[in-house]
């Protein structure tokens, strides 16, 4: 499975992607994000894999200015159509980001991470452009054995290890480094309905 499959795969689903990702986690993550990077109101965040603005919602709530980063086209679309003017909205991939050096304040990917081709690449990517005493925040699944998201979903990782997570943030560069529970769990059923998952979901937390 390539990298245009998955861009078309999103680019297909962008229309239906916020009913379909209220299957798969909930408001619980991203606010496990926020708290963690203890989120603060005029400063800036990339939102790196931004899809149709699960992330991006609560940040705006939060007063926070965004940008929002995805290679699927259709995905930032809809996010204008939901969101408006009051973002950027950036297409690119995750190693490289279309964002100067020491720009933002926080650096955030939900769900991304396992749809790249190198996570350290991505990651030293979002470390580049977070701003001195800057934070990033991954969320993404725990490494599972459901080979129907690998064909259906297009993921490009069975997850992760938490262990290999830590050791990425670390050779970025990252220092304050945590990897925990996020408190939630993917779920998602296969085309066939013949396999179910429940994947837990981990917070990976680094400062620049």
């Amino acid at each position: 499975m390539n990298l245009i499959d998955s861009k078309l795969y999103f680019n297909e689903v962008a229309n239906q992607w916020d009913t379909m990702r209220q299957r798969f986690f909930s408001e619980a993550v991203r606010e496990k994000a926020y708290c963690l990077a203890n989120v603060k109101e005029g400063e800036i965040a990339a939102d790196i894999g931004a899809g149709t603005g699960f992330i991006t919602e609560g940040l705006i709530q939060k007063g926070l200015r965004v940008i929002a980063i995805d290679r699927s086209e259709e995905m930032l679309e809809q996010m204008k159509s939901k969101f408006g003017s009051g973002i950027e909205y950036l297409q690119g991939e995750a190693e490289c980001l279309l964002i100067e050096n020491n720009y933002v304040n926080y650096a955030m990917a939900n769900m991304y991470l396992h749809h790249v081709e190198e996570p350290l690449v991505a990651i030293r990517e979002m470390f580049r452009v977070l701003k001195p005493g800057g934070k990033l925040v991954i969320t993404d699944l725990d490494e599972h054995n459901f080979n129907f998201l690998k064909t259906e979903h297009h993921d490009r990782w069975m997850g992760f290890k938490r262990e290999d997570v830590k050791n990425w943030l670390y050779a970025a560069g990252l220092k304050n480094v945590i990897v925990d529970c996020a408190g939630g769990n993917c779920c998602a059923t296969s085309d066939c309905g013949c396999d179910n998952a429940n994947i837990s979901i981990f917070v990976a937390y680094g400062e620049k």
